[in-house]
């Protein structure tokens, strides 16, 4: 069994994260192969809460360039945690 630390990568903190974090939804990086169930465990294990829904989605890499260099950013796997009422997480 995975440890709650090899599933939750780090919190995304954005503006659009931090509006969302007001009506109890919060942004996480997770592992790539980690699938719902895992993540529910890994963040109510971690900070004590209890999870309603999570979404998932895989980010696509965006094309980058400083002066002429051209890359990519890197892809990552991002979890939507809505939590039930009255629960909060200190980021």
């Amino acid at each position: 069994m995975k440890d709650y630390t090899d599933i939750i990568i780090a919190p995304v903190i954005t503006e659009k994260s931090s509006v969302q974090a007001e009506a109890n939804v919060y942004t996480f990086k997770v592992a790539k192969d980690a699938n719902k169930i895992e993540i529910k465990k890994a963040i109510e294990e971690a900070f004590g809460v209890h999870v309603v829904k999570i979404n998932t989605l895989n980010t696509k890499a965006k094309n980058k360039r400083v002066g002429r260099y051209t890359g990519k950013t890197k892809t990552y796997k991002k979890a939507y945690i809505t939590l039930a009422d009255g629960e909060k997480i200190e980021l």
